[in-house]
């Protein structure tokens, strides 16, 4: 982990050397391909009767990604933008923490306009793909006060009654960079329905702030 943040604050402490190109891509002429580095946080939630049943609340967690993105024409400021992004998701209540860690592919559609000479804003919309790789669910025993430690996607021992690994939604939000450096907000809506118990039903959400350089 601490060499993830040494060469992020690398990359930005160099951030001078792009500081010639306009913002937003918007000075694209001889390439319209970019590529970048985020990092940041999540704020996920688990939505629907399982979470109102559990009481579960918002947990924060890491984001981490590499990103891509394709201007297809240099007269009109459309992007598309994919990616691969490292997030942790879950919720939590008291001492019970509902935890899972994902592999995500979002592909946005993003439209730049300059606020300023050297700020643009890129509002953006789109679908996102998930796989859920490791999970970890800390509850209580049921036979004492004890706290222990289960799968997350085990559907005989977790108090979820198990989740799915597979999730889809959609995610909105809009960017804002300067001379390359890129933040932006987002929230993520989950369509599929993750919770293995036909009992209950349940939907992966999550607020997104970023950080990161585009080049």
């Amino acid at each position: 982990m601490k060499k993830v943040l040494v060469s992020l604050v690398a990359m930005l402490c160099s951030v001078s050397g792009f500081a010639q190109y306009s913002s937003g891509g918007f000075s694209l002429d001889e390439e319209n391909m970019y590529w970048g580095v985020r990092f940041g946080m999540t704020v996920s939630s688990l939505s629907g009767d399982l979470s109102s049943n559990l009481d579960l609340g918002p947990k924060v967690g890491m984001t981490l990604a590499g990103i891509v993105g394709l201007r297809p024409s240099d007269s009109t400021p459309v992007f598309i933008e994919s990616g691969l992004y490292y997030t942790e998701r879950g919720a939590k209540k008291d001492k019970i923490r509902v935890g899972y860690n994902t592999l995500e592919i979002p592909l946005v559609v993003k439209y730049g306009f300059k606020a300023t000479d050297n700020i643009a804003l890129l509002p953006f919309f789109g679908p996102y793909f998930s796989y859920a790789f490791s999970g970890k669910t800390k509850q209580y025993d049921g036979t004492s006060s004890n706290i222990v430690s289960v799968g997350s996607f085990d559907e005989k021992k977790a108090v979820t009654g198990g989740l799915k690994r597979a999730n889809m939604g959609f995610k909105f939000g809009v960017g804002a960079e300067f001379n390359k450096l890129y933040l932006e907000i987002a929230y993520q809506v989950g369509i599929t329905n993750i919770c293995k118990a036909e009992a209950y039903s349940s939907h992966s959400n999550a607020f997104v702030a970023n950080f990161g350089v585009n080049f």
